[in-house]
Order: structure tokens, then sequence, then C-alpha cells
């Protein structure tokens, strides 16, 4: 991979080029253009510098999607140290793992998500540092040295001796859901970040004046990925902190956006809307759809757009891709064979290869190194688990046809996905047993009307406890990010496991998931906190 395709430098180079060329733009009608993106990212990069940050030592983020939680990256990169971005749903336990388990030292946060950090503070040994760029008050008592921004950037100027990252470093370790333990550090090369922009078609922007329209935000991925992917293809990225509905079309109009992601439950949303005469007549000409809805067709037609697809993770990218040729909403498309040359197979647990048409769990690898992961931070069993026989394995059930498509069926992995999030079973189980009226539980995911899923949990009360639903969701609202509160609660005697190893017979629950003892909080009408 050439340097110059490293997001830094892919910067720095668009700054030599269009130096006043609008790079990011916010939907409140902020901007900065590329010289501006560059220099701020080089100042930023200084004042690290300054605190003393080194070439891979780890530096946490915990910011709203914004023009900082940008520059917070790539200031990081520019020292060759790495970002370990933080959702900014988290809070309690889950917060305070990832913050003592990536071991960083300095911190760069939102003055907005102090008093989570204030919880966990007198467990958290590793953090000295706390960079607040919009503090306007007093904080909360904290353990560690606070600076606002002032305090940040003073002093620093735009670094000009920098060599920046090569391909094969890290550009970030990003989190992600656990199945039968606590969330794992995805280690995301720099080459592999910039591969997820190869599953796309190469024809998605037709102009260097076109938006790339994000809703996603920058601790995930997906929003790290939007900003490669419109800067690869010459485009400018426009972003909204957070999807919104009634903004959507506003949005794609003002900024004349042609290319955009959308998760399903957005398309389903989109497509409830009542049909207006020039709905077809926007600068939209296209968007990467994941998972696919059934309806898609009828999105193509209502907005006169085209739709294409794939399938990825944070660890290995997106090996599958549909192109615009997408015609059934089952399939992640076929293997990207070009570079960076991704093999796929079938397997079953002995990782021996499965014929067409057969379920197995999918593994991968590339020829290409630094694409895939090399691993999950601090976790060296779980990389050699992941990494067996030369293989990564995903974790994920698939099959494929005669014809060279492939497709996702179901999650061998105990994990769920909900509003493009995934959420481990796993610690939304550890937050509910927190209850001292629970014994023990099961969460599993329900079908959505949105599409992908909700959350139910399956509760076993301690002898003589008893606990209502809503008192439930009380509890869970300050323990766990809002996305991962369960919507749907069962109470049952017993969970069904299995005799010998005594392990939870989930697709046992997810046969009868909606019945006549499931509560549901949406029913209900209680509102979870933003």
């Amino acid at each position: 991979m050439e340097r110059e395709l490293v997001l830094p430098h892919l910067i720095a180079r668009r700054a030599g080029e269009t130096p006043d060329r609008p790079a990011v733009q916010c939907v409140d009608g902020t901007e900065m253009t590329f010289r501006e993106l560059s220099e701020q990212s080089l100042l930023w990069a200084d004042a690290y510098r300054r605190l003393g940050v080194t070439a891979h030592e780890h530096v946490a983020t915990m910011l709203p999607h914004s023009f900082d939680s940008y520059l917070a990256w790539l200031g990081v990169a520019w020292l060759r140290a790495v970002e370990v971005p933080t959702n900014t749903g988290y809070r309690g336990e889950m917060l305070r793992y990832l913050l003592a388990d990536s071991e960083a030292r300095v911190l760069v946060i939102a003055a907005a998500f102090l008093d989570r950090l204030a919880e966990v503070a007198d467990r958290l040994g590793n953090l000295e540092l706390v960079v607040v760029p919009d503090l306007d008050a007093a904080p909360p008592p904290l353990p560690f040295r606070v600076i606002d921004r002032a305090g940040f950037l003073a002093g620093a100027v735009p670094a000009t001796d920098l060599e920046g990252p090569e391909y094969h470093d890290v550009s970030a370790v990003i989190y992600t859901s656990g199945t039968t333990g606590a969330s794992k550090g995805v280690l995301v090369p720099w080459a592999g970040l910039y591969d997820l922009n190869g599953m796309l078609p190469g024809d998605i922007i037709t102009g260097p004046d076109s938006g790339y329209y994000s809703v996603y935000p920058a601790y995930h991925v997906a929003g790290k990925a939007a900003m490669y992917a419109a800067y690869v293809h010459g485009a400018r990225l426009v972003f909204r902190e957070s999807f919104s509905l009634s903004n959507y079309w506003d949005d794609i109009r003002r900024y004349d956006c042609e290319f955009g992601g959308l998760v399903g439950p957005m398309v389903s949303m989109i497509l409830s809307e009542p049909e207006l005469p020039d709905e077809a007549s926007t600068p939209l000409k296209g968007v990467v759809m994941a998972p696919v809805v059934p309806a898609f067709e009828e999105f193509k037609r209502r907005f006169g757009v085209r739709v294409c697809t794939g399938f990825g993770m944070t660890e290995i990218g997106y090996p599958f891709a549909s192109g615009w040729e997408l015609t059934d909403h089952t399939t992640v498309g076929r293997l990207r064979t070009g570079a960076p040359g991704f093999e796929a197979r079938v397997v079953n647990e002995l990782d021996e290869d499965l014929g067409p048409n057969q379920l197995g769990e999918l593994v991968v690898r590339t020829r290409d190194p630094w694409v895939i992961t090399s691993g999950y931070y601090n976790m060296p069993d779980k990389t050699a688990a992941a990494w067996r026989n030369g293989w990564f394995h995903t974790g994920d059930g698939f099959l494929r046809d005669d014809d060279g498509n492939w497709f996702f069926l179901d999650r061998v992995k105990d994990a769920l996905r909900r509003r493009g999030e995934n959420i481990s079973s796993f610690e939304v189980e550890v937050a509910i047993n927190a209850h001292p009226a629970v014994l023990e539980s099961a969460a599993i995911g329900v079908p959505s009307e949105l599409s992908e899923d909700e959350v139910k949990i399956v509760i076993v009360l301690q002898p003589g406890e008893q606990l209502d639903p809503a008192d439930l969701i009380a509890f869970l609202i300050p323990r766990m990010p809002r996305f991962m509160i369960p919507r749907f609660v069962e109470f049952v005697p017993e969970l069904p496991k299995t005799p010998a190893t005594q392990r939870v017979q989930k697709y046992e629950l997810r046969q009868k998931a909606r019945n006549e003892n499931t509560w549901d909080r949406e029913a209900a009408g209680i509102d979870l906190p933003k």
C-alpha cells in the first residue's frame, strides 16, 4: 500500500493540491477546508507531544460526532500513537473496563461525559491526564490533572517534523462486543481501514464538489471509514451528529450529497414516510445499505438511487461486496478476490470445508498483509483462538451457493445487533445480574419491526423475590448504554440448559421470544433518556 494513501498523508496531499476546498462540513453550517483540517491535525499532534504522548502509546477519546472527534484521532495518528475511541453511550463498568484495559494515560473527553468519568475515576489507576476541549465550567472532582482547550493547545504549533503513520501501524484500538466475555480491543491497521473503502463501487462520486453524507460517529469504524472513503474518492465529508429522519433529505439537498451509508432501521424509517412528488430528484445517487431491507427495490424506485451492500467486521474489513448489481436482499455479494486478495471458506467445527449451500462458520484471510486485524489488545488467548489454523474465524454462520453468492445466515457467536450497534449478550447479562433480585438471566435478540434486533432479557429471580420490569429499567438506565437496555423482559422459573455443560440453550428462548408473558418497554410507554 502506498504511504500517501494512509489517511493523514492523504489529507496532507489534498491540502497541497486543493487547500481551499471544503474537507469536512457539519450540517450546522460550519466547515473546515483541507488546509485547515491538515493544519489543525498537526496542531493537535504537537499539543499531544507537549503532553508527552509518544509513538504506539494509547490515547483514549470520548467525544460526540464533531470536528474534535476527527482532530483528536488524526493528531494522535501523526505521532504514530494509537487512538482508543470510546462509544459515547458507555457508562459504569463498561466505561471503566475500556479505559482500564486500554492502559491509556491520556483521555480526551467532552464535558457532557465528565460525570460518568467521575463515577469510575477511583478505579482507573492508569489514567493521569484528562483533556476537555469544551470545558466551560468547573469539572467534577477528579483524581487526574484536567485541562481545557486553551491549556491543551497552549504553545502548540502545527508540527512539520513528523513522519506520520505507515500502512502497517495501528490506526485505532476499537472495542467490539464480547461473546462469552468482556469486549475486545481490535487492533485496526491503517491498511485495513483503507480497504473498507474497497467494497464500494468506484463511481460513487461524480466530481470533487460532491458530498459524502455520514451520520456514523468517529468512535465507530464506519465513521472512520466514511471520512476515508470521502477523501479517496475526492469528495467532501458531510456529517450530522446522529441520524435525523426529519432532516435527512434537507441535509442531502443542502450539501449536495451524492452518496452515504444507511443501516437497515434508517431505511425502514425513511420508507415509512409519505411519498412526495420530488423525492426522486435529490442529489443522492447511491447508498451502501447494511443490512439490506427486503423493500430495497422500493427504496431505489422511490428515491432514484442505486444500492450496494457487503459484509464486514471491524476485524476483517469487507471481504464481500455486491456492487450496484444487487438483486437479492438476502445476499452480501461476492468475494472480493482482487487486491488485497480475500480468501474465504465455510467450515465445520473442525475447520473442515463444507460444500455449497451448507451452513457453517465463515473464516477468512488475505494475501496482502496488514489488512485483517493482527489481534486483540491484551488478549493473546482470544487472538490465538480467532486465528487458529491460519484463518480468522468470524463466528458468523454463512453459506455460499453454486454461483458464488455468499449469504449471512446467523450468528454463531452469541451477540446481537441493534440500530447499527453490536451488543454483547454477556455484557447485558452482567448488568442485569447485578440487580439483587436477579439470580441469572439470558439476553437474546428478537427481530425488530425496523430490521436487526431488539434486546430481550429472560430472567430467573432469586427465591422469594419479585421485580417490576419498569423498576429493572430504572435500575439499568444509569448503568449501561441506552442502545443496550432491553425492550422485552420475561420472568421464568428456570432457563433451558444443556445437561452436561449447563450452558443456556438460547435457541429455545428464541423460538418463543414474543409470548404472552413478555413485557414490552415501548408498549408500557417508558422512554429512555438521551
